[in-house]
């Protein structure tokens, strides 16, 4: 890295992740991370089973034979057990892969890298092209397919403990404690200890969890929460987003599930500050999420639902903030939301995760996600098919929570989410999605100015997702970067400049933007600085009229102080019917274009660009 891209990543980053970073790279280096994660520590055992078991600790859930909500049959469901049963699990959500029956943990299946169990987690590489993508080897390691098997368990009346518990056994068996990559993430840790956690409670009585087990899983247990605590400020300060939020609610809730690990005192409180301190941070006054991410946002929406249900049965509230950010994101999230398939749009970075699969709804689907929120929120539901509502009966929530919101409504017309830059349109048949917006935060993707539409719930401009965190230089560029998105893209290049991972450089930023109101158009008038890279004083302008009455929408781009460049106008179109007209000296070609609509899978699209010296206006109509 030269000395200017240095200066560009502390200027964006600020002093507090800079000197984290180096201090981490230091306490690697020096072995230090290996005294505070020892290799082959002491067992810890406080309570026999048969006490936890007679012990009064409310989970979100009851044992199974005290669950009384309403069953309901599912072919689906079948078939995913009699797949999860011969040895297949669902990757990122879409994706299932056959591991066979005596998977050993740490075998990458896309790869066939097989990780080394006998060293440190922190010795391990995750971001190593011969390895491939870590995530294919902690995806199983998540156990969120326990939820699938736990499911069918309750509406067929059946047991698959023995099957549950082996596999819990296996896993503890085959990673030894900070050893190998399955220790290496506390937010994948944490995430496992949340799904151990609904097949502890739910086969509780069963025979399969026997004291032998119980001793090793209460050790896991210990050395799980040890490992987030030790390790938080490499969430809460290099990485800030998600991961931070998960974790401190991992540890938030240990005194209340784990009262007999003494530590947890002290984790908790700890854990409580720190969570309400990444709410009010990362979830904006507005409802939108720093991670400019659809899919991450609802993931903190299961986390939200899921700390809310606890912690009230123990009649520990979060603060009216935390409450409130919660009710923000679920009016966000809605406003983006289409009513014929809940589908949002794939903006933002999307790695496939849904940490709680309790229904039969698809992947893409937020309706369920954001009803049990929501009904934990305001007492109502936000949709009205059965299906949905599952979600909201795995969390047993109480009837009224300590705070109150009123039912959140879908808006017609304009709407506006500054602090987040978002702007919205919908008419009576089409929904347009506008990104203009600041960046005090990492930004994900190089897609200020994207233009996302929809047409009774198709989405006929699109973003190309995300496909994988660890893949070639050439499709990672592609999908992080502006090509990818409907928007203006200057000498081949992204608006932002990219630096390693998930860094950007010369970060873009909102100068002005707002909606204006007449007889015939919505319009949408937004600038930003871009490209800064080829010139500081780059800048893109964008105006957007959106008929009322006809699924119909004029574009004006402008770009300043970047003339010696070319520049292209981009739109992902796919087989969609749309009609394309505008400026004759405007000279159009086909370009490429890929779409991911879930992690890890690509397929080929259909875009069009269309190449302008400094103005461009373009008509589109389907």
């Amino acid at each position: 890295m030269n000395i200017k891209l240095a200066f560009q990543l502390f200027q964006n980053m600020g002093l507090r992740y800079t000197s984290y970073r180096i201090r981490h790279e230091v306490e690697k280096r020096l072995g230090f991370l290996k005294k505070k994660h020892p290799i082959n520590p002491d067992t810890k055992n406080y309570i026999s089973l048969e006490d936890w078991r007679k012990a009064s600790i409310p989970f979100v859930i009851t044992e199974k034979e005290l669950l009384q909500f309403e069953k309901h049959s599912s072919d689906g469901l079948i078939q995913k057990v009699t797949k999860i049963l011969n040895g297949e699990i669902c990757f990122f959500s879409s994706d299932w892969k056959k591991l066979g029956t005596s998977y050993d943990w740490i075998t990458n299946p896309e790869t066939g890298f097989q990780y080394d169990i006998s060293k440190h987690w922190s010795e391990i590489n995750d971001f190593n092209p011969v390895n491939g993508d870590i995530k294919y080897v902690w995806e199983k390691s998540r156990f969120s397919y326990l939820l699938t098997l736990m499911r069918y368990d309750y509406h067929f009346n059946e047991d698959h403990s023995d099957f549950v518990f082996a596999e819990i056994e296996s896993w503890i068996d085959a990673n030894p404690i900070n050893q190998g990559p399955n220790w290496k993430c506390s937010q994948e840790i944490s995430l496992r200890l949340f799904n151990w956690l609904y097949a502890l409670y739910f086969y509780k009585n069963a025979e399969a969890l026997t004291e032998v087990l119980w001793s090793k899983i209460q050790n896991v247990i210990y050395w799980s929460l040890h490992h987030v605590y030790h390790h938080i400020d490499f969430s809460r300060i290099a990485v800030r987003n998600n991961h931070a939020i998960t974790e401190t609610l991992a540890l938030t809730i240990s005194e209340l599930l784990f009262p007999f690990i003494p530590e947890t005192k002290k984790w908790s409180v700890d854990g409580r500050k720190w969570l309400e301190q990444e709410v009010a941070y990362q979830v904006y006054e507005d409802g939108t999420f720093l991670q400019f991410s659809m899919n991450y946002h609802r993931v903190l929406v299961q986390l939200f639902s899921f700390g809310i249900a606890l912690t009230e049965k123990y009649h520990r509230p979060f603060s009216k903030l935390f409450y409130t950010r919660a009710y923000k994101s679920v009016y966000f999230l809605y406003q983006c939301l289409q009513q014929e398939n809940g589908y949002l749009p794939n903006y933002g970075a999307n790695d496939g995760a849904l940490f709680f699969p309790l229904t039969e709804c698809e992947y893409r689907d937020y309706r369920p996600q954001l009803n049990t929120l929501h009904r934990i929120l305001t007492g109502q539901k936000l949709f009205e098919p059965t299906a949905i509502h599952e979600d909201y009966y795995w969390l047993q929530t109480l009837a009224k929570p300590t705070f109150n919101f009123e039912k959140i409504d879908q808006n017609k017309g304009i709407t506006s989410f500054e602090n987040g830059g978002y702007y919205m349109c919908r008419t009576n048949t089409s929904f347009t999605f506008i990104r203009c917006g600041n960046h005090k935060d990492r930004p994900s993707h190089a897609d200020n100015l994207h233009m996302d539409v929809w047409v009774e719930g198709k989405n006929i401009l699109r973003d190309s997702g995300t496909y994988k965190y660890n893949t070639s230089k050439e499709l990672s560029a592609y999908f992080t970067g502006t090509t990818a998105h409907n928007t203006v893209v200057v000498n081949d290049e992204s608006q932002m400049q990219k630096g390693s991972r998930f860094i950007w450089y010369y970060w873009t930023q909102c100068i002005k933007a707002h909606w204006e109101d007449t007889p015939e158009y919505y319009v949408f008038k937004g600038t930003i600085s871009a490209f800064k890279q080829l010139n500081t004083k780059g800048i893109h302008k964008r105006e957007i009229k959106i008929a009322k009455t006809e699924n119909e929408w004029l574009i004006r781009d402008e770009i300043l102080h970047l003339d010696d460049f070319s520049k292209k106008q981009v739109w992902h179109f796919d087989d969609n019917a749309l009609a394309f007209s505008g400026s004759k000296e405007a000279s159009f070609s086909e370009e490429l274009s890929f779409e991911s609509s879930c992690y890890g899978q690509k397929k080929q699209g259909k875009a069009i660009s269309f190449t302008f010296e400094r103005e461009i206006q373009t008509k589109i109509k389907y």
